[in-house]
């Protein structure tokens, strides 16, 4: 199955692993990766991770056939559409659909309590 994990990490960690893969050539796993959990949040608000919940595993679909299998209109699906496709998480075909290549997703999100 072909799983994307989504998580948080800083810039020089994701730097880290890079290095740390490149030597080896081992093959990771798919992976997109936020710089803090706030931006996280806020890509991934509950409609713009229906859209993923729909696109996964389904091969590219139209606006409009997403619209209809989430439920909701066509310009609220294109706008949470055009924000995905901006950062990167899904893909726009030449013919203007919406692709997200993977099966399914895994989110990896730690938080830290703050000392008062």
């Amino acid at each position: 199955m072909n799983i994307l994990t989504i998580g948080v990490a800083s810039i020089s960690d994701v730097k880290s692993r890079l290095k740390a893969l490149i030597p080896a050539q081992r093959d990771s796993s798919p992976r997109f990766t936020f710089t803090s959990g706030e931006d996280l949040l806020r890509t991934l608000n509950p409609n713009r991770w229906s859209l993923l919940q729909a696109l996964a595993g389904a091969g590219p679909l139209g606006v409009r056939e997403l619209a209809r299998r989430v439920d909701r209109d066509v310009k609220g699906v294109h706008t949470d559409s055009a924000a995905l496709v901006a950062c990167g998480l899904i893909d726009k075909t030449a013919a203007g659909a919406l692709h997200f290549p993977y099966d399914g997703v895994h989110v990896e999100f730690d938080t830290k309590v703050r000392a008062a």
